[in-house]
């Protein structure tokens, strides 16, 4: 439906109810396979300090804006700067099982005013990287974001990064285009790949999440019977 004002120029769809949503708080976010706990030095930062040692060649770092980090001392400073920021929020993503911390993720550029919310700073550790508590993690984040009234949530990579594109197509966002020559990151040129999901999308992408976490989508060795993907393309018809 067209929305045209007194002179006849078209306008955005009124919005008479909508009140900007609160921030994010610093509560734990709990899932079945996944606690997303907001990070404490002494809690978390051995334990993903640890587990990113298992990238043996740093490639979970190519493509953000610092690390690697070769010494543990370093990366306790760098983490220690962010623990009581609100903006970015960091959460660790620990393993119910086995309650260890094994990767990062993070609210960003949270603009209430504006419904929007971003996903970002995933740092997920060999150990995390492909696994069911992984996709828990970004669904604990979704979930918290369209319940608390954000309107929007982003997701962005460098555009060369090629897994973070594939992921957050998985991951049911929409690709929207690439700011050039966004960021200078190490020294050198960004291109950023823009991706969102909306409030009106999310109950669908809801629905097809939550089947694909079911224990009943996974047989006995954990396998997945139905892929994500796939769930995510049904549930758009």
């Amino acid at each position: 439906m067209e929305h045209l004002n007194a002179l006849g120029q078209p306008l955005g769809a009124p919005m008479p109810d909508w009140t900007p949503p609160p921030r994010p708080s610093r509560a734990p976010l709990e899932g079945r396979t996944v606690r997303l706990e907001p990070v404490e030095i002494a809690r978390h930062a051995e334990s993903l300090f640890a587990a990113n040692t298992l990238d043996r060649d740093g490639a979970m770092w190519t493509y953000l804006p610092y690390g690697p980090f070769a010494h543990y001392a370093d990366y306790r400073d760098w983490l220690t700067a962010y623990v009581g920021n609100d903006d970015p929020l960091f959460f660790a993503v620990v393993d119910s099982r086995s309650h260890e911390a094994l990767g990062l993720a993070a609210y960003l550029r949270v603009d209430p005013d504006a419904g929007s919310i971003e996903i970002g700073h995933l740092a997920f550790s060999p150990r995390l990287q492909k696994s069911t508590p992984a996709t828990e993690a970004v669904y604990l984040l979704l979930k918290e974001a369209f319940a608390l009234g954000y309107r929007r949530v982003e997701w962005k990579c460098d555009a060369l990064n090629a897994a973070s594109r594939r992921a957050a197509e998985r991951f049911g966002f929409t690709f929207e285009g690439v700011f050039r020559q966004h960021r200078v990151d190490k020294g050198r040129n960004r291109d950023t790949a823009w991706f969102a999901m909306l409030d009106g999308e999310w109950p669908a992408l809801r629905h097809a999440y939550q089947a694909w976490l079911d224990p009943a989508n996974f047989d006995e060795t954990g396998r997945q019977r139905q892929s994500l993907g796939a769930m995510i393309a049904a549930s758009r018809g």
